[in-house]
């Protein structure tokens, strides 16, 4: 008798057109787009900060870490509350699409396939294509984990 692959359930969401994958295990929560404050002395990636019941959080952006075009927040944008190894941070979807579960054997190595791709753990296949699944513990360097440090003791 043949054994079943494992199941892994991710929550998939749009950034630019593209579909991203997190392990769901990793995230906390969604939440409609918030106030963001700037952080003077942060990483570019990080857009600013949010409090959500009393715990400060970073705001992320996939987008400016894969180097596409800038857009600015959109309040029908949301954010994804979801743990990386060193913090918890917010992500910004432009929408997320829900709950998937796939089978272990679905994911896929990238092998570096474009610029970025040090960020992308694999690729999911599901039946509407391909969607890169983000690593969340690379997410800042450590160069950038210490700006990011800095900036907020300071703010």
């Amino acid at each position: 008798m043949k054994k079943a692959a494992s199941l892994i359930r991710w929550v998939l969401l749009k950034v630019d057109g593209q579909t991203y994958a997190l392990p769901l295990a990793a995230v906390d929560r969604v939440l409609r787009m918030a106030e963001v404050t700037p952080l003077p002395g942060a990483p570019d990636v990080v857009e600013g900060v949010v409090n959500m019941q009393g715990e400060v959080l970073t705001v992320v952006s996939i987008r400016r870490r894969l180097g596409l075009a800038h857009r600015g927040i959109a309040v029908s944008d949301s954010l994804v509350l979801a743990r990386a190894r060193t913090r918890r941070l917010a992500i910004i979807a432009e929408s997320v699409l829900g709950v998937v579960e796939r089978p272990a054997d679905a994911v896929a190595s990238t092998g570096g396939i474009a610029r970025g791709s040090q960020h992308i753990e694999g690729v999911l296949k599901t039946s509407d294509g391909l969607v890169l699944i983000y690593d969340l513990d690379r997410f800042f360097s450590p160069e950038e984990e210490k700006s990011l440090d800095l900036a907020l003791e300071r703010g």
